[in-house]
């Protein structure tokens, strides 16, 4: 069976440079790093273009996130099973409704192209691995990182299952599911959601602790 092709995707330069050297044994010749940006905006391009160009059968977005459930560990990592979107709809604060409760979807589907409907939420990860797993973990990507500790209520309240908030997820698991391309998402739990002080984060372990796992799903994958 041929090797694998997967398109491993980082959001900065910061977590490329941890990233890159932990997974290149893993990748071989047959896989790509490659930026997607910061930001679910540039994420969503920046994918769009890259599988466009490199016509992988695997995507692996990999980085840092914060954590909302207290029960994830700092400086470990985490592979997830969903990811939901955060930020589209009506409303702020306690006046938000998200998209897909008010019935709107993000991606109405087109039978021309036999692209699905979106909403807010996406299964990623292989096929078997969706919200009917016992313990399947949701990521929740915002445009936004919560500053505070009402902004972690506000999005936890709205997705109670999500355990950790990131800014790329939902927009690399969008652009994928409309190429029709797998995608995973690992990340390495860098802080708690809302605490902007960087000196209480653990990024580079976190970050090595993502390296490790995502060697581990591309493997999985080959």
């Amino acid at each position: 069976m041929p090797a694998m092709r997967t398109l491993f995707l980082v959001p900065t330069e910061l977590e490329r440079r941890v990233l890159q050297p932990l997974v290149a044994p893993a990748l071989g010749r047959d896989g790509v790093v490659e930026l997607c940006g910061f930001g679910p905006v540039a994420a969503a391009a920046r994918t769009s273009l890259l599988v466009a160009r490199h016509q992988p059968v695997h995507v692996l977005l990999v980085g840092i996130a914060g954590r909302i459930d207290q029960g994830l560990a700092l400086a470990t990592a985490y592979r997830f099973q969903q990811v939901a979107c955060f930020g589209i709809g009506v409303g702020s604060r306690d006046e938000f409704i998200p998209a897909g409760t008010l019935g709107w979807p993000q991606w109405p589907g087109d039978t021309a192209d036999g692209s699905p409907a979106i909403g807010d939420v996406i299964d990623c990860g292989p096929r078997e691995a969706s919200a009917a797993v016992p313990g399947a973990k949701l990521l929740l990507t915002a445009c936004a990182a919560s500053a505070t500790a009402d902004d972690v209520r506000t999005r936890k309240r709205l997705f109670p299952a999500a355990v950790a908030e990131d800014m790329e997820g939902f927009a690399v698991a969008f652009a994928c599911r409309l190429a029709g391309v797998p995608c995973e998402i690992v990340r390495g739990i860098s802080n708690s959601a809302g605490d902007r002080d960087q000196s209480r984060w653990q990024t580079k372990a976190a970050l090595e602790a993502a390296g490790e796992l995502a060697a581990q799903v591309i493997a999985e994958a080959s």
